[in-house]
């Protein structure tokens, strides 16, 4: 008996996959449960598993295809050592649909001819005449609550033809991660009216702090102690004095949330994701630090899930892991504010009156204008500042 492999439910607003690859051939023998097949969709890789024990019978979907939610890929003979079943025929569709449904009402004459010239469902129009019989009338009223034909489309030029291969090139096929990547850099820069401010840290206070209690905050928790639970937890003084950057645009309406679930932006061989630490202002900051050594594990071993990576409220991304002195981080829709972190450098600075070196660290807040006003971004990053250069801040929340 031929059980088949379809592709799963695949998150809120995931509606289509690409089959990235098979990891058994037809004829192969297959455990039940057993991945069978990689998808992988815009936002994370999914393994299906097999249906049950047996022989791969069929693949519907090699890979490189485009499918849908319930999409057929494939079946398993659940009869071990089985040939492949040959598919179903699939019956030929009737050359056409007659103009009026058998179970319809009586059609007087005249409106009878009416519905057969403009090919109407004579089911759909109700009936006003003797015993439920339709008339002429009644198809007029049924074509003029028809909705007019929509305006043709503008045309739309013809896409450049791709330039031809070079001897020295490589060209590789955009996996769909990639893509949505892409696709959602340009929506933020489409659709907002993005802006960015910046401003520097002075990180002389919190490298202190670290130097201090780092060996007793690891030998406690079992974890370092990092520079991204302070700013995570900087970030959150901001958002509850500033709402809007923790806010978002929905059609006409501003939603201000009063939860804190902070994207960390995490660079892998796939791409960039952006997993979400959950309710980060109950965290303790050993639990954020583990929270976002965990999620950026999983973000290296393509094991997020859909639940990882939807529902952040703000984002941070670190440039400085990588060297970067300063950017401009582009906004994760819907969210309307993104602070970037850069790399920490010593630079001469005039304190006191006196020019010494500090250990500096470029910050920038890209933020949509539409819900965040000017002084409210200024504001927010000059907290975050204020939070970092004074960690005791944020323990009073102040």
């Amino acid at each position: 008996m031929a059980s088949p492999i379809t592709v799963p439910a695949l998150g809120e607003s995931v509606t289509e996959a690409t089959v990235a690859k098979w990891f058994k051939a037809v004829g192969e023998a297959v455990a039940s449960g057993e991945p069978l097949v990689e998808l992988e969709t815009d936002k994370v890789t999914v393994e299906v598993p097999a249906p049950a024990s047996g022989v791969l019978a069929a693949i519907d979907a090699p890979a490189g295809s485009n499918v849908g939610v319930g999409a057929l890929l494939g079946s398993v003979d659940a009869k071990a050592g089985a040939q492949p079943a040959p598919k179903p025929a699939v019956a030929a569709a009737p050359a056409s649909a007659p103009a009026v449904q058998a179970e319809a009402a009586p059609l007087m004459p005249a409106a009878k001819r009416m519905v057969e010239e403009h090919k109407l469902d004579a089911s759909a129009i109700s009936g006003t005449g003797k015993d439920g019989r339709v008339t002429k009338e009644d198809v007029v009223n049924h074509l003029e609550k028809k909705p007019a034909p929509a305006a043709a489309p503008p045309p739309v030029a013809a896409p450049a033809a791709p330039r031809a291969p070079q001897a020295n090139e490589e060209r590789v096929r955009m996996t769909r991660l990639r893509k949505r990547i892409a696709e959602r850099l340009k929506e933020a820069q489409n659709t907002a009216a993005m802006l960015t401010t910046f401003n520097e840290v002075d990180m002389t206070a919190l490298l202190a702090l670290r130097n201090q209690y780092k060996d007793g905050f690891e030998k406690k928790h079992g974890v370092r102690m990092g520079f991204m639970s302070f700013f995570v937890k900087a970030a959150i003084v901001g958002l509850k004095e500033f709402p809007a950057v923790n806010g978002e645009i929905d059609g006409d309406e501003l939603v201000y949330k009063n939860h804190y679930d902070i994207g960390v932006a995490v660079g892998t061989p796939q791409g960039l994701v952006v997993p979400v630490v959950r309710n980060a202002d109950q965290l303790s900051f050993s639990q954020v630090e583990k929270t976002i050594g965990d999620l950026g594990r999983k973000a290296r071993d393509g094991k997020l899930g859909l639940d990882d990576l939807t529902g952040g409220t703000f984002t941070i991304s670190n440039g400085g892991v990588y060297g970067s002195l300063m950017s401009t981080p582009i906004l994760n829709p819907p969210q309307s504010g993104i602070l970037g972190m850069h790399k920490v450098q010593e630079r001469p600075m005039v304190v006191n009156g006196q020019i010494v070196a500090r250990p500096m660290m470029y910050l920038a807040l890209s933020y949509d204008h539409r819900i965040i006003d000017g002084r409210e971004a200024v504001s927010f990053l000059v907290r975050v500042k204020e939070c970092i250069e004074d960690p005791q801040r944020i323990l009073l929340d102040i």
